[in-house]
């Protein structure tokens, strides 16, 4: 799939607007956490150019909904549900087990933030598992149906909250140090960076690649363990992006972006973000660590042992 000519696209874009143009068809794409949030907005854009599009999602019964109304809003009824639980492997092979032919994009989209201190019954911390370990199991299960694409596209939903820890890989599940929900959080975000940049530079050979991307300040139910007043606060604060200008840059990524090895591995606002010392304004700009290859190279070693092992 080549990407569309480059296009003014900015933090106000919509997921629709920027693939408007575009045509999909006869390609297909995986969106995990597609029944709420940016990912509903994701998959709606994807499907509306013409996509084959699965809702990777871990309540059936919503996706289900949401296909319907996905369906129903773009015209397209190659939109369908699958089950997935990151927290749980048997579901992530039993997906990738059951595809079937190529998978020319996959949105690893779906995330939990700032947890109590949960794990998943390997004893891995919940937030490092969902966000970063299950999608790690799930890309290298279906990395057959991405070689098979030809071109085919990993986009990797991180956030500007990877400026708070890089990776932690003397305690990775906090078994030693107290558990910090922010730096738990950070930790995985920051896995999300260095898992595009490393997939990119191993399967390159296999036309597929891979960028990350921070989808703005965006309210939905990821903010749910939140304190509610500080919650209200900073929504008062900070208005943010709708779902669908949260979606555009993933959108963004999986169509028009020029990815491989040696382009930028993180994306905002539609273009690829600066690289800083200091997150800026607590959203923009991309932290040196995220993007160390030695640690991207590290890290995906470590996350196939701990897959493996499961």
């Amino acid at each position: 799939m080549s990407p569309a000519p480059r296009a003014p696209f900015g933090a106000e874009s919509t997921a629709l607007e920027v693939v408007e143009g575009i045509d999909l068809t006869g390609r297909f794409a995986l969106v995990t956490g597609a029944s709420s949030g940016i990912g509903v907005e994701t998959a709606r854009a994807l499907a509306a150019a013409g996509a084959n599009v699965t809702l990777a999602v871990r309540d059936v019964a919503a996706g289900a909904r949401t296909a319907e109304e996905i369906r129903s809003s773009t015209d397209n009824s190659t939109v369908r549900v699958a089950h997935l639980d990151l927290a749980d492997l048997g579901t992530v092979r039993a997906l990738a087990a059951g595809w079937s032919g190529p998978l020319h994009i996959l949105v690893n989209n779906a995330g939990i933030m700032h947890t109590p201190e949960l794990r998943t019954p390997s004893g891995w911390e919940l937030q490092f598992a969902v966000n970063h370990l299950g999608h790690f199991a799930l890309a290298t299960a279906l990395h057959p149906a991405l070689a098979a694409a030809d071109g085919a596209r990993i986009v990797a939903v991180s956030s500007s909250g990877h400026g708070s820890s890089d990776i932690r890989f003397d305690d990775l599940f906090f078994e030693r140090e107290p558990y910090d929900s922010g730096l738990a959080y950070g930790q995985s975000k920051s896995a999300n960076v260095l898992f595009a940049l490393e997939a990119t530079r191993r399967w390159a050979d296999d036309g597929i690649a891979a960028a990350a991307l921070m989808p703005g300040g965006i309210w939905t139910n990821l903010q749910r363990h939140w304190d509610p007043e500080m919650l209200a606060g900073m929504k008062r604060r900070y208005p943010g992006k709708s779902p669908a200008q949260g979606a555009a840059t993933s959108v963004f990524v999986a169509t028009r972006a020029v990815l491989g090895v040696g382009t930028p591995g993180y994306y905002e606002d539609c273009h690829p973000a600066a690289v800083v010392p200091a997150i800026v304004d607590g959203i923009h700009g991309v932290l040196p660590h995220a993007l160390d290859p030695d640690t991207a190279h590290r890290l995906w070693d470590v996350s196939a042992g701990l897959v493996a092992s499961v």
